[in-house]
């Protein structure tokens, strides 16, 4: 049978995310796991542009642009380098290109480990808002073009490090 016939299902666990923490230094990004996000929602957002012409009795919809978002949610947890930083831009009330981060997308099924890649602000929006645990919520927007990268791991996917030196494919 032809393996492209036989259909798989895609486990959601298998799809990870990575942010890009900055260091002390600030000149350079650890790319760490999204741990323990109760919600990461992929929104593509398209722009849309619809007209109507006189000579016909419907409209006409083209898509125009996208405006990509994941909207997100934690349990807060201490140690944990990614919740950490949005806890810092949530908490300091960052703006502009200091709540800019980037994130990787990894299906980790793909022996390939192709991923995208692309800058969002990091977008606040509630905290504590559970009586049981501190919780954060908010969106990461996009901030530019979406570009496949390659990437590897020596951890089993909890950090994740480029591998290709650099050179990257709009897509």
């Amino acid at each position: 049978m032809n393996d492209l016939t036989k259909p798989e299902i895609v486990a959601r666990h298998r799809i990870l995310a990575f942010y890009g923490v900055p260091e002390n230094s600030g000149n350079s990004v650890t790319y760490h796991r999204m741990k323990k996000f109760t919600q990461f929602t992929h929104s593509k957002n398209p722009i849309e542009y619809s007209r109507q012409y006189v000579d016909e009795p419907f409209q006409q919809t083209d898509v125009v642009g996208f405006s990509p978002s994941y909207d997100y949610a934690f349990d807060r947890h201490k140690n944990l380098a990614v919740q950490s930083d949005i806890v810092k831009i949530t908490n300091g009330e960052l703006i502009g290109d200091e709540a800019v981060r980037t994130i990787i997308i990894v299906d980790t099924s793909d022996p390939e480990a192709t991923a995208c890649k692309r800058d969002y602000a990091v977008i606040p929006n509630s905290e504590g808002d559970n009586i049981n645990i501190y919780t954060y919520s908010g969106s990461l927007k996009a901030r530019g073009e979406k570009t496949e990268v390659k990437v590897s791991t020596n951890d089993n996917y909890q950090t994740i490090t480029l591998t290709d030196g650099g050179n990257h494919n709009e897509i």
